[in-house]
């Protein structure tokens, strides 16, 4: 008997304790408050949860685990777990079977063949290239041929991810489309000037790898990417684009707190920036390399760099911008002198600074989060607690959706510069949040 047309007994006992295909649900169901807000968490495990107690009778873990070719305890793992799954592939599969409609979801799913427009640009949505899947069940058999225009297109869309999310949201896919689309496209023949901007392009590509790899803790291979990305701008000659990188590792190294290693690689960057006519990248090897001396507390040089820097930023035209320095403005120039002040003890300056970085463009949710996580701390070391423990909240609460190592750092050090006040009521309430999300009060900072 086929069970398309009638269910034999067993099937009949899995329907009744929940275990037949998912129906289509309607507005009313994803609109409820349990569902609604787990879908506004952006965490899949919670959206499980939800999902499952808003049927009656409940649908067990196994049964959704059945639906979705996982095990009960992967599924009692994923409503459990502090990190929310990031795999966009996943993601894609889980809601295209549980029938959740678009509209309600933070990522958008993959287009049938029959709703592909006549002519599919190379273009990636979450995780689909260009038509070709690198694996899973969903396919699509349309493959456009991969262009500067399309490799471009999509690291405007990974970079909106990656700013919004963090690095861990779509660094899988990035290396995914770096290892199935772009590798063998690098073979193709191309000469003049379409090599120049092809292998350009690449190089901005890695270099967005890279930072997601650093974003996520990986260092190695963040200064692997960024390395790779400097070699391409170098063999094609793109000065511009080898400046940035070289102000990357630079970047990297401060991060790393090794100061010698990010002058020597900032002062690199400054002389390879110093002809390319782009004062916005004058501005940021210059005060990449304040950092760096700050935190070599070579306090005269730090501070000659950062007036270098301020001066060249005057000079810059947003208009010269390219797409890969856009980010570039003036909150994250002073975020950058709030950490030259706070290293070179000028508490009082590097709030200024700290403050005025928050005036940020809308769409860099990570770096507002470490903007405010930085003006908290040189608060907590103002010992204005009150207001630290303010700001503090904030920040933590621009973190949860954040897939962010850089995240936990730097909330970890405010814990740590408000370790002598735990006993304060607001520090102890901050305290129990940040406990929520495995950030402890730790030894107290060195100076």
């Amino acid at each position: 008997m086929g069970n398309d047309d009638a269910q034999c007994s067993p099937c009949r006992r899995n329907a009744a304790a929940g275990e037949s295909r998912p129906e289509p649900k309607n507005d009313e169901f994803w609109q409820r408050p349990a569902m609604a807000e787990a879908l506004k968490s952006r965490d899949f495990g919670k959206v499980m949860y939800a999902y499952r107690y808003e049927h009656r009778p409940v649908i067990t873990q196994a049964a959704l685990g059945r639906w979705l070719n996982m095990t009960q305890a992967q599924i009692s793992r994923l409503e459990r777990g502090a990190k929310p799954p990031s795999d966009l592939d996943k993601l894609a599969a889980w809601a295209l079977t549980l029938r959740i409609p678009e509209p309600v979801l933070w990522f958008r799913l993959p287009r049938r063949n029959s709703e592909a427009p006549a002519a599919t640009p190379s273009r990636v949505d979450f995780g689909w290239f260009g038509g070709r899947r690198r694996s899973s069940g969903l396919n699509t058999d349309v493959h456009a041929p991969l262009s500067v225009d399309s490799i471009r297109e999509n690291i405007g869309l990974f970079r909106g991810l990656d700013n919004r999310f963090g690095g861990g949201h779509a660094r899988g896919i990035v290396g995914a489309y770096l290892a199935d689309e772009v590798a063998p496209a690098m073979h193709s023949h191309r000469t003049g000037r379409d090599q120049v901007e092809f292998i350009s392009a690449v190089a901005e590509l890695n270099q967005l790898a890279g930072w997601m790899a650093y974003d996520v803790g990986d260092m190695l291979s963040g200064r692997r990417h960024l390395q790779q990305a400097l070699q391409l701008c170098q063999r094609v000659g793109d000065h511009a684009l080898s400046a940035e990188m070289l102000a990357g590792m630079s970047h990297q190294a401060a991060h790393a707190r090794d100061g010698a290693a990010s002058v020597g690689l900032a002062r690199a960057a400054r002389d390879t920036a110093a002809g390319t006519g782009l004062a916005a990248l004058e501005s940021e090897t210059a005060v990449m390399e304040a950092h760096g001396l700050a935190l070599v507390r070579d306090k005269r040089g730090s501070v000659a760099a950062l007036r270098d820097a301020e001066d060249a930023f005057s000079r810059a035209d947003r208009v010269e911008h390219p797409a890969w320095l856009s980010y570039y403005d003036a909150a994250y120039l002073a975020a950058k002198m709030a950490h030259c002040m706070r290293e070179l003890g000028d508490l009082r300056a590097a709030e200024r600074f700290a403050r005025r970085s928050l005036e940020m463009s809308a769409g860099y949710d990570r770096g507002k989060l470490f903007n405010t996580a930085l003006l908290a701390s040189i608060l907590a070391d103002l010992r204005e607690i009150e207001e630290a423990c303010a700001v503090g909240h904030d920040a933590l609460r621009l973190g949860r959706k954040l897939q962010s190592a850089r995240t936990q750092l730097y909330l970890q050090d405010l814990a740590k510069r408000l370790h002598r006040h735990q006993a304060v009521p607001v520090v102890a309430a901050l305290g129990e949040e940040l406990a929520a999300i495995g950030i402890s009060f730790g030894a107290a900072p060195t100076a």
